[in-house]
């Protein structure tokens, strides 16, 4: 797959096909992915970038240049699916839009993933993840009751869009075998928000209320919320009316299940409050690792709330390979997150690709010869003329 996308929405996607097995070819113009001038940084090289792109093979190509866009033409031809994330419209002007593209090659997957979509009166708008994240209406439904509107700590804008455009891209992979064509798959992420919205959008539809943000409370389940233990916190959720009595009875609290104002989870919803502030004052008697203990034996759903440190001594994280070693060059080892997807035909260290991240251009020569068929002089000649104009 030829991807020709910039900073995280597109990358994401790929990563996510790399992931899965694909052939990624990241296209990078002379300066490179803006990403890569992204912090933190460890011996001058971005870990931002590596985080994202680690697998990929990266082309050098200026797409601006007659030279660069058959190069380009060329690669678009042979590959199955191509991934851009520039501005709706940009594309076209270069002459390598989806209606370019897919007479040279028809079987083409074109995705595009963009701030807006390429429709609508906001498509040619610029976008970021904070924009849509407030655009979308998770801001507004983020961080404490009364507050200030708070940015997710995930880029979720981008990232939710690069999930979507991967699901996207392989479904309409699965329709050309019925098909035997290509298409184009349109993903925003403005669109991308509004379909993780969960039930807010039901629920003002459903009832006219604006929903709020809630902190550390579920708007519609009770109890299922974070309470203040004697060292930290922890998040019990009761998703049924037989765990809140189990929960009751675990922690010696067995009014509470037989008090008709907490019988169902409707009347809990209504007394909300109270009820928290009662179970409040039993949990912060012990610390949260005490509770731990207590409360899985009899199986409620509980958890603690974990700082990024505690991830990397998590036993069941390690057991999942959720966190894996990637060896970069200038760097050494260092820990990426893993494949979430789990396949009966791959496993453990096959999950994900190890290949560290590409430097600028580091396999043009390597795709030229044995992609497009180029021999190693023209392909020599093409990578020289390219940093000498490059530089100049």
């Amino acid at each position: 797959m030829l991807d020709f996308t910039n900073v995280l929405a597109g990358p994401y996607c790929t990563m996510m096909l790399a992931n899965m097995g694909a052939d990624v070819y990241k296209v990078e113009r002379p300066a490179g992915d803006d990403s890569r001038a992204f912090g933190p940084y460890i011996n001058e090289e971005s870990i931002y970038f590596l985080s994202i792109n680690r697998g990929k093979k990266s082309i050098i190509c200026d797409t601006k240049t007659e030279e660069g866009k058959k190069v380009f033409l060329d690669l678009a031809e042979k590959v199955d699916i191509l991934v851009e994330n520039l501005k709706p419209g940009a594309m076209e002007r270069m002459g390598l839009g989806y209606e370019d593209l897919k007479k040279i090659n028809p079987k083409l997957i074109y995705l595009a993933i963009s701030g807006f979509g390429h429709s609508g009166p906001y498509s040619s708008r610029p976008a970021y993840d904070m924009i849509v994240q407030a655009m979308g209406g998770i801001m507004s439904i983020t961080g404490e009751p009364g507050g200030k509107p708070v940015r997710v700590g995930s880029s979720i804008g981008d990232i939710a869009a690069g999930m979507f455009g991967a699901f996207g891209a392989v479904n309409a992979l699965y329709a050309r075998t019925e098909t035997g064509e290509g298409q184009k798959v349109d993903v925003a992420m403005l669109d991308s928000q509004l379909a993780i919205l969960e039930n807010a959008i039901v629920r003002y539809s459903g009832t006219g209320q604006i929903p709020q943000p809630l902190g550390l409370r579920h708007p519609s389940i009770t109890p299922f919320e974070a309470y203040q233990t004697l060292d930290s916190y922890i998040i019990v959720a009761c998703g049924n009316n037989n765990i809140f009595r189990r929960f009751c009875d675990t922690v010696g609290m067995k009014e509470l299940a037989n008090d008709s104002k907490y019988s169902t989870n409707q009347s809990r919803n209504l007394h909300m409050i109270e009820l928290s502030e009662l179970i409040q004052k039993k949990m912060i008697t012990r610390t949260t690792s005490e509770w731990m203990g207590i409360l899985l034996k009899d199986d409620i759903p509980c958890g603690p709330i974990n700082s990024i440190d505690k991830l990397f001594k998590d036993e069941q994280i390690r057991a999942r390979n959720m966190l894996v070693d990637v060896e970069q060059p200038g760097i050494g080892k260092i820990a990426v997150a893993g494949n979430p997807v789990k396949m009966s035909t791959v496993q453990g260290e096959d999950e994900i690709p190890k290949l560290p991240a590409p430097g600028i251009g580091e396999n043009t020569k390597e795709v030229l010869q044995n992609l497009l068929g180029y021999s190693e002089e023209d392909a020599e000649a093409y990578v020289k003329t390219y940093y000498v104009n490059a530089s100049s």
